[in-house]
């Protein structure tokens, strides 16, 4: 069986939004590719539209950025749907406050499978609330557990997971808070002289 696309917006337009972001910030494909852990290949395949990247890519490449992914697509008319390796995830609404932005997310596990994403920027935070089953989640080196009506909550700048434990798929919401951040220098970076 062939896998999902990690998204159901247009590969061009969320290329180009890719593209415009990293010009913005005046990064190189190379340097960009780098920072995120992918070949050049992929991002560049990525920014033109022709490759079609994982959610875990996508995530990659935004926390590199300092944006949250959301910023890569068009507000939905309807629902937008993301899926990861083991994660089908509903974007239901985008909205700013100060200077957060927040993704609230109505998430669906299936078990037996588990997703390991990368780093998000820093300061960014996961809020999930489980509604039926059981989910493991949050940091790799020391997840989180949840049932039905348990809530958990995680800084997500670390590399961290999702799985469902059990027979039964989880459903939950997960809301994403991600703090306005400049984007940061790699850590052998000298800081610029005036």
């Amino acid at each position: 069986m062939e896998p999902l696309p990690a998204f159901d917006a247009d590969p061009r337009a969320v290329g180009d939004r890719l593209r415009r972001l990293r010009q913005e910030r005046g990064v190189s494909l190379s340097e960009l590719a780098k920072r995120a852990g992918i070949g050049k290949a992929t991002l560049s395949g990525v920014e033109m539209g022709t490759h079609s990247p994982t959610l875990e890519t996508l995530w990659a490449i935004t926390a590199q950025l300092g944006v949250p992914i959301g910023a890569i697509f068009d507000p939905p008319p309807e629902p937008q749907i993301m899926r990861g390796t083991a994660m089908e995830a509903e974007l239901l609404e985008v909205f700013e406050d100060d200077r957060v932005t927040y993704e609230l997310y109505r998430v669906r596990v299936p078990p037996g499978i588990t997703q390991t994403s990368p780093p998000h920027h820093e300061g960014v935070t996961e809020h999930v609330t489980v509604f039926s089953g059981t989910l493991s989640a949050g940091p790799i080196k020391e997840p989180l557990t949840a049932g039905p009506g348990d809530h958990i909550s995680w800084r997500s700048d670390v590399p961290h997971g999702y799985r469902a434990h059990g027979p039964d798929i989880v459903r939950a919401t997960l809301l994403m808070r991600y703090p306005a951040t400049p984007l940061a220098r790699p850590p052998d970076a000298c800081p610029a002289t005036p």
